[in-house]
This record gives C-alpha cells, structure tokens and sequence, in this order.
C-alpha cells in the first residue's frame, strides 16, 4: 500500500499540470452540483418554514355551547396527527381580522365572524392526503359549520418540492456521471502513458491489483481535492449571495462530508472503471 501510494504521488509530480486540470475540473463539475445543492437547500428550508403554517380550520356555528366544543377540542388532541389545538373565539377572530387586513378594519363588526377551532399538524402529517383525511374527521361534529385548510395551496406546495427533489436527484446524478467521465480520461492517459512500464511489470509477474492500486489511489486522491476545491468555491459563492442577493444557508457539517466523500467515491468508480477497461489492452 505504501508503494502505491508514493507511485500516486509521483503519477501527480510527472504531470502536474494535467493532475491540475483533472482537479480543477472535477471541482468545477462538483462545484456546479453544489450550486443547486445550496439552492435545493434553501428551497426545502423555505418549504418547510411554509409547511410549519398548515393547519385545519374547523368554523363553529353560533350557539353552541362551550361543552361541546370543549369535548370536541379533546377529542381533536388525542389525534396522533395533532401537534396543538385552540379556540379562537369570535372577539380574537375579528381582532385578527383587523390586524392582518388593516385596509379593511371598518368592514368588519362584532360578530360577523365566527369562532373556529384550529388544528396545527405534527411534522410528517401535513401532505394533502393526510390533511384531507384529518379534515373529514373533523367534519362529522355536528356544530361544524365549514372546514377549511387550504386544500390548493397545501397540494401546490407539496407539488413545488416534489419537483424540487427529482430536479435535484436528476441533475445530481447528471452531474455524478460528467465527473466520472472526466476522472476516468485523466486516468485513461496516465494508463497510456505509462503503457511500457505497465508491461515491463506484467513480465515480471506483477498482478492486475498491484497494477491498478496506484491509479485507483490517484482517482481517490483527486475526487477528494476536486471536492474539497468545490466545497471552497461553493462558501465563497455563498458569501457573494450573502452580500449582494439574500440571505441564504450553507450546508452543516455532515453534508458538507458527504460532498466531499462523494467526490473521492467518484474518483475512485472514475478510476476503477477507466483502469479495468485499459489494462486489459496493455
């Protein structure tokens, strides 16, 4: 092992410049997945600052006692799905009203508005199926007046980042397969260029493992840079959003690991697949 990884450290000093552009290149494909990374991202923590304000709105109708509604409201907490649940009476409803429409405060008077019970969903709950299903339970209390809990905006919101996640996977794994390509044809010449000396070893009894481990360390070895160089570019980007555009977030540690543990996997798949391929010529 260390003589293949002195062989991989030399195969770089040989050819510094081509090592240089295979790692640039390899950072600058990872780096252009990170971008999207760092906007899927951020969508997904706009969504879910959305999705926290799904809730069920049960109107009660006028005249019903405060019992009924006080055994209704705890049955409606013992839902497994419930995460609170509250009485806004009708006084709170028209001050609300007026706060949040301003523009509009004469047009509402006492009691115009009807007391309603509010239902705030547990995280993992608050698709539309689940939301509907909740709903239609909520609906055969006789003193229901109407439900409502945004039944359109609820499925556009979860169509929005549905979207988003494929998008995400499809252009992750697009870009997964370029960096793979451009690793394997850095590895492909490096295996060229050493064709002679990979026969000399081959007649001299060296196996297909001994071989292959120095070029497969040098793939691993420029994944893991290309992504370390990504990781860079991807901070500085984010701090020129911060300054210039919106406040955005960075990826936490762990994912910040796994992007740079990817980057050495494809190396390495890059590395593996181009050596199988060519050894077998040589």
């Amino acid at each position: 092992m260390r003589l293949a990884l002195r062989e991989a450290l030399l195969a770089f000093r040989r050819a510094p410049m081509l090592s240089a552009l295979s790692v640039t290149t390899i950072a600058f494909s990872l780096f252009a997945f990170g971008l999207f990374g760092l906007v899927a991202l951020n969508i997904r923590n706009a969504l879910r600052e959305v999705e926290d304000r799904v809730e069920i709105r049960a109107f009660i109708a006028d005249g019903t006692g405060a019992e009924a509604t006080g055994a209704a409201m705890g049955d409606i907490a013992a839902f497994p799905e419930a995460a609170s649940v509250r009485l806004v009476t009708q006084a709170q409803a028209l001050d609300r009203a007026r706060r949040e429409l301003g523009e509009f405060s004469d047009v509402f008077e006492e009691g115009i508005l009807p007391a309603s019970i509010e239902l705030r969903l547990k995280p993992g709950f608050r698709d539309p199926a689940t939301v509907k299903a909740i709903a239609k339970r909520i609906e055969v209390y006789d003193f229901v007046d109407d439900i409502r809990f945004g039944e359109e905006w609820v499925e556009k919101l979860y169509r929005l980042r549905n979207v988003a996640t494929l998008a995400g996977a499809s252009l992750g794994l697009t870009f997964a397969i370029v960096a793979v390509i451009i690793i394997g044809s850095t590895i492909r010449m490096a295996v060229l260029a050493r064709e002679r000396e990979i026969a000399i070893m081959r007649l001299v009894g060296a196996t297909d493992g001994f071989i292959r481990a120095p070029f497969l360390i040098e793939g691993f070895l420029k994944g893991t840079l290309g992504g370390l160089f990504a990781l860079l570019l991807a901070w500085t980007a984010l701090i020129v959003i911060n300054r210039f555009v919106v406040q955005a977030a960075f990826f936490d540690q762990w994912m910040g690991a796994v992007g740079v543990l990817a980057g050495a996997s494809i190396g390495l798949v890059g590395s593996a697949l181009s050596v199988g391929r060519h050894l077998k010529r040589v």
